[in-house]
């Protein structure tokens, strides 16, 4: 998630972008898009808003690692950690984020927590794609939702593809027609004034094929396996939340 974060900043204007990392080869990995890459935490002094990407168990050591100022904003994304927990590890504005891999394409979705996101977060979200300022206790569902949402839609749009090399279509080709037609839809969800539902009948024409294929979903399980995957990682989500508290 920070790689792809740091990528996609990588093609914002104005932006300085320090990658700092204990590991070489991390650090190799993201060097063509930062301005500086070190090993140093020291480094993270000198920066107008520090944000840490690493996973749930290891945030605290490494919140506690940085010495940071009140004139300074320190952005995580670790699942389950709220502002509450680090807040007094640091002398920084603290605010919470959840993004997702479309960081790095600039067609990010991401949360962040409305009681504390400054402008400078605010312009960051809005250089790799579109945010939503909610309350803290919705980071759960919006880890869910938008930060795993990209593998339950990764699996789904496999399923499409497939059906379409199961048909015929060569590999690439069915690659290609599902993805887009994924894209073309989600957008086509954000620039209209429709419902989704409104959506689904305007593609539907009686006697059709689409409504054909939507008989086979209205009759399945399928929303209900999309929405336990959900509630499933809010579940995990509000768990990190409680060993963390626990810490």
């Amino acid at each position: 998630m920070g790689s792809a974060l740091l990528k996609g900043l990588s093609k914002a204007d104005g932006y300085t972008l320090t990658a700092c990392d204990l590991d070489p080869d991390a650090l190799e990995s993201v060097a063509e898009y930062s301005s500086t890459t070190t090993s140093d935490p020291d480094v993270a002094a000198e920066a107008d808003v520090v944000i840490v990407a690493v996973k749930p168990d290891i945030v605290m050591h490494v919140v506690d690692d940085i010495d940071l100022s009140a004139d300074q904003t320190l952005v995580t994304l670790a699942a389950g950690v709220s502002t509450d927990v680090i807040e007094p590890h640091t002398d920084a504005t603290v605010v919470r984020i959840m993004p997702n891999l479309a960081a790095e394409t600039g067609n990010m979705a991401a949360a962040v927590t409305q009681h504390s996101v400054t402008d400078d977060v605010r312009a960051i979200l809005d250089a790799v794609g579109e945010f939503v300022e909610i309350d803290e206790q919705q980071m759960d569902i919006a880890t869910a939702v938008n930060g795993s949402g990209p593998a339950f839609v990764f699996y789904l749009l496999n399923a499409m593809k497939q059906a379409g090399v199961d048909g015929g279509l060569e590999d690439e080709e069915a690659k290609t027609l599902a993805a887009q037609t994924f894209k073309g839809a989600a957008e086509t969800v954000l620039q209209s004034d429709q419902s989704i539902d409104e959506l689904i009948d305007a593609v539907c024409s009686p006697n059709g094929t689409t409504i054909e294929g939507m008989d086979v979903l209205w009759d399945s399980d399928a929303d209900e396996a999309v929405v336990d995957a959900v509630s499933a990682a809010e579940r995990r989500s509000k768990e990190l939340a409680m060993e963390s508290e626990d810490e």
